[in-house]
């Protein structure tokens, strides 16, 4: 069940993210909140060489999704 998102600490979102990527070998060396918009607690998942997008794409792709 996903939480609401006032629910939700980005920071903490970063972090599960982060090692859930880590889980598959993908890192996102920008992942970080966006300290610009605090009251809308945005995660700036910044930019990555096309490579690792595409093994992204893929590792959502063979996901257990709900």
């Amino acid at each position: 069940m996903i939480k609401e998102q006032q629910d939700i600490d980005p920071r903490a979102a970063v972090e599960s993210l982060r090692a859930a990527l880590a889980g598959t070998g993908i890192v996102l060396p920008s992942l970080a909140v966006d300290i610009a918009s605090p009251r809308l607690r945005l995660v700036d998942l910044g930019r990555v060489r096309a490579d690792v997008a595409a093994r992204l794409a893929d590792a959502l792709r063979k996901g257990d999704w709900e």
